[in-house]
């Protein structure tokens, strides 16, 4: 999947002179949660919003380097490694770096978002099934074996939880032999931790859009 369609170019990136007050007239216009900062048109770090509570409108963003974060992504990471970065400095806009560490523009996450939910994973009729395994019996070509040896089609599939030596992957298989499946991964010894229809999926997946759609609209 191609997100370089996304790339925003019309989002500033702030000198490390810049005073704190325009930060804030920035942030205050937008809703973004981090923005870039520059020194010597290199990317220095990301100043957060939630860091303007304790800075003084007068002060440089220099006075405050040592509170920059330093997340990024490249032109060329893929999309998963995108969300990844998004969801580990809960932002909702990320940087993209040039070979040379200069910023050519952002990924915005509705933008990201949007895409995946237009793969197959979302758009395709079928069944989502969660399941849950030890660690060290974690395979997913065992997984899709036992989709397919029932006669049902893997749709897609990734690791959605991992903790306490257990793995849990979250799949989603074409409605044919739903329930042989279910019996197969019991068979297995793994945990059915939910499996549904598509149509309840939806609607969580509904569910779950509408409220994005009021936390980015606070």
């Amino acid at each position: 999947m191609n997100i370089q369609q996304y790339i925003i170019s019309n989002i500033p990136a702030f000198d490390v002179q810049t005073t704190c007050g325009e930060l804030m007239g920035f942030f205050k216009e937008n809703t973004f949660s981090h923005i870039a900062i520059i020194e010597k048109d290199r990317f220095l770090g990301v100043f957060s919003e939630n860091d303007m509570d304790v800075v003084s409108a007068e002060s440089t963003i220099e006075e405050h380097r040592y509170d920059l974060q330093a997340f990024f992504v490249r032109k060329e990471t893929s999309w998963l490694d995108v969300l990844e970065v998004f969801a580990r400095n809960e932002a909702n806009l990320v940087p993209i770096l040039d070979e040379v560490e200069r910023v050519v523009g952002y990924y915005d996450l509705t933008d990201v978002v949007s895409e995946f939910i237009e793969t197959p994973f979302f758009t395709d009729p079928g069944n989502i099934l969660v399941v849950a395994t030890g660690i060290k019996d974690y395979s997913f070509s065992e997984i899709s074996q036992i989709v397919e040896s029932n006669n049902a089609r893997l749709i897609g599939g990734f690791i959605t939880d991992m903790q306490n030596d257990v793995v849990q992957v979250t799949i989603k298989i074409s409605t044919a032999n739903f329930d042989k499946v279910l019996q197969t991964f019991r068979r297995y010894n793994y945990q059915i931790i939910f499996g549904n229809s598509d149509d309840q999926f939806l609607e969580d997946l509904k569910n779950r859009s509408d409220y994005l759609d009021r936390y980015l609209n606070v």
